[in-house]
């Protein structure tokens, strides 16, 4: 057919590989520990991330304290790299680096708002646990401010064409996606609490 594919938007969607049951036991206890510890991280929460906890604001570079968090960047590294050469990036003997790293965990009903990674350049999800019901993560189009005097979609139209895409939460998997692109998680409908955990990279 006559049609060329322009100006994608990549999001790189894969299991983190290895023994990562056994890392996930060990990151569950240590971010539900974290959780405990952070008097600071839980009032902030409650303040300003409804429904849940989250480090962001408090211990945000868990990649540095954590031996556990480490391995995980480490494993980590590899998918931002594929990532990367996708989207053709030329890093000229630079590397990215994650700066950032915090814990997420959101209860029943618990949601995060529409949102973007300022000053990053990759930006990423791993999901600890994922209970069933759970909600994934929500892309929006970044072209949708833009369209003018367009019909509307039809019901089911494909991934590529529609003005947002949720992606499903899978313990063990990650998604990577440049900065840029915003994005949201809608209420956790799943009883139990959806631990995950959010990191940046830097380039550098």
């Amino acid at each position: 057919m006559p049609l060329k594919t322009l100006f994608p938007t990549l999001v790189h969607a894969a299991p983190l590989g290895g023994a990562a049951a056994g890392l996930n036991h060990r990151l569950l206890r240590e971010c539900l520990q974290l959780r405990r510890e952070d008097r600071f991280g839980r009032n902030w929460s409650a303040r300003h991330y409804a429904g849940g906890y989250t480090s962001y604001n408090s211990r945000s570079r868990m990649q540095q304290v954590s031996p556990t968090f480490a391995e995980l960047e480490h494993r980590l590294d590899a998918h931002v790299r594929a990532f990367a050469r996708a989207l053709d990036f030329d890093l000229r003997g630079r590397r990215l680096v994650m700066t950032d790293c915090w814990v997420n965990i959101m209860r029943r009903q618990g949601v995060h708002g529409l949102h973007l990674h300022p000053l990053a350049t990759i930006s990423g999800t791993y999901y600890v646990r994922a209970p069933a019901g759970c909600a994934g993560l929500k892309f929006e189009d970044p072209r949708l401010e833009r369209f003018m005097a367009a019909p509307p979609r039809r019901a089911s139209p494909r991934s590529a064409n529609r003005s947002w895409v949720t992606l499903p939460a899978r313990a063990g998997h990650l998604l990577l996606f440049e900065s840029w692109l915003r994005h949201e998680v809608s209420a956790n409908r799943g009883n139990a609490e959806r631990v995950s955990i959010s990191f940046n990279y830097g380039w550098f």
